[in-house]
């Protein structure tokens, strides 16, 4: 069988922006997270705040540095199998990521430091502010990742010269028509996968029999910020909804699996879609309701499938990634309301505990299936309406793309593990009773803590 090494090449990115990502969806929201954690230590002089912080901050390093390095691999790409790329689009992607790197290792490598380190050794103001610059960081490099990202989509402020694409202006591309809608929605992922994280594995810290206060905050902290979060995740699902349907009809089309232009489309629950007879097999739907979710019109109209025949994305990966993300959504909006209504009523209970250890990595599971109805979507486009995907791969043999991505597959594998298993290490390991006595010059000393 021959091997397509164009295929090949996109499904090595895909492994490693899937292992990538899950690293700066935590630490985008986790740092903070920690300032909240800080500034609540501040505030209150409870240690049980900076307790939180020191376990929490000891996962966002271990998560900053994972990202780090998955990241470095994935650039190297664009260099191997994707040399087109930056042929054609360097002018607008080369400074984006330039900024985003600077950003990255400017500010929160830097200053990553002093906050794991820092403890006792520099001013409480020095290290509030460190988390501040770090906090802020993530939240940087995920704007300008995103920036690029939403330009590939819908691409603004350039003009095309000698099939060279120049940038003629900056803030048309940095504001492009989908990029508010595409960053709303990743840092809500982020912090509903954050939310998660620091509730299940809590809530796995309690089962084990580590009721510190510290635990307590923290697992409080995570449902609560979920509940909250969940509905304005909702939110900002529709208007990005609203916002794809006017730019990219035919991904929005292959996420409802609508083959036929229809006014009062159904919403289908379920459906097994058949791209090579141009139909859906075992569809479950429900008359209307596509329409008014998307157009917010009962009848509105949704294009269909065949008004875009070889320009549409693969159908099944799209419109089964949507609903996987679709559905943990709910799962989150119950699990976070009821779990707000069993704290505000009766405290941690062990049903609860179980409930959001289930629900710890839910996040990640969410984020994926996102991006993968996003960046599939896309398809047959890397840059839509500019560059085509196909144009842009290098002449690399498909036995080298499959022997590497068999090698990060592997590496991917380990890593992975190895960071759960991380994870659940410093869980196991049971808070630290507070010493009663703290040097005069800690600046970390609750009594001290406000007044620093």
């Amino acid at each position: 069988m021959d091997l397509d090494p164009i295929l090949l090449a996109r499904i090595q990115f895909a492994a490693n922006i899937s292992f990538h990502i899950l690293f700066p969806t935590i630490t985008i929201a986790l740092g903070w997270v920690l300032l909240f954690f800080k500034l609540r230590f501040n505030a209150t002089g409870d240690a049980a705040w900076m307790d939180a912080y020191k376990f929490w901050v000891k996962v966002f390093a271990l998560s900053f540095a994972l990202g780090v390095v998955s990241g470095v691999v994935m650039s190297f790409q664009f260099g191997t199998n994707w040399p087109g790329f930056m042929e054609r689009v360097g002018n607008v992607a080369g400074p984006l990521l330039a900024y985003e790197v600077i950003t990255a290792f400017f500010l929160e490598a830097s200053f990553l430091a002093i906050m794991l380190f820092g403890f006792g050794r520099v001013s409480n103001r020095i290290h509030t502010l460190a988390t501040v610059l770090v906090a802020g960081g993530t939240t940087l490099s995920a704007f300008w990742i995103l920036v690029l990202n939403s330009w590939m989509h819908t691409p603004a402020g350039h003009e095309i010269r000698d099939g060279i694409v120049h940038a003629v202006d900056w803030w048309a591309i940095v504001f492009n028509p989908s990029m508010p809608y595409r960053l709303a929605h990743m840092l809500l992922a982020s912090g509903l996968t954050v939310a998660f994280l620091v509730a299940g594995l809590s809530a796995w810290r309690w089962l084990r029999g580590d009721r510190a206060p510290g635990v307590l905050k923290a697992l409080r902290t995570g449902v609560v910020m979920g509940a909250v979060l969940i509905p304005c995740q909702i939110l900002a699902g529709d208007l990005h909804g609203l916002n794809t349907l006017q730019h990219q009809p035919a991904k929005v089309a292959a996420m409802e699996g609508i083959w036929e232009t229809e006014q009062g489309a159904a919403l289908r629950l379920f459906a097994i879609p058949d791209e090579a007879n141009r139909t859906n097999r075992m569809e479950i739907a429900i008359p209307g309701v596509a329409s008014f979710i998307l157009t917010h019109d009962w009848q509105g109209e949704v294009r269909g499938l065949n008004e875009f025949i070889g320009e549409h994305p693969p159908v099944a990966p799209v419109f089964y990634a949507f609903r996987v993300m679709v559905g943990i959504g709910m799962l989150m909006l119950v699990v976070s309301w009821w779990g707000a209504w069993v704290l505000w009523r009766r405290g941690v209970t062990p049903w609860l505990a179980r409930a959001l250890v289930g629900m710890t990595f839910s996040g990640w599971v969410a984020t994926l299936a996102g991006w993968y109805v996003t960046e599939i979507g896309r398809q047959p486009w890397l840059v839509t309406g500019i560059l085509r995907t196909g144009e842009a791969a290098g002449p690399v043999a498909a036995t080298t793309i499959m022997g590497s991505l068999l090698m990060y597959l592997l590496i991917y594998v380990v890593l992975l593990a190895a960071y759960i298993g991380t994870l659940m290490h410093l869980a196991r390991r049971p808070t630290a009773p507070e010493p009663e006595e703290l040097g005069p010059r800690d600046p970390m000393r609750p009594s001290m803590a406000p007044a620093e």
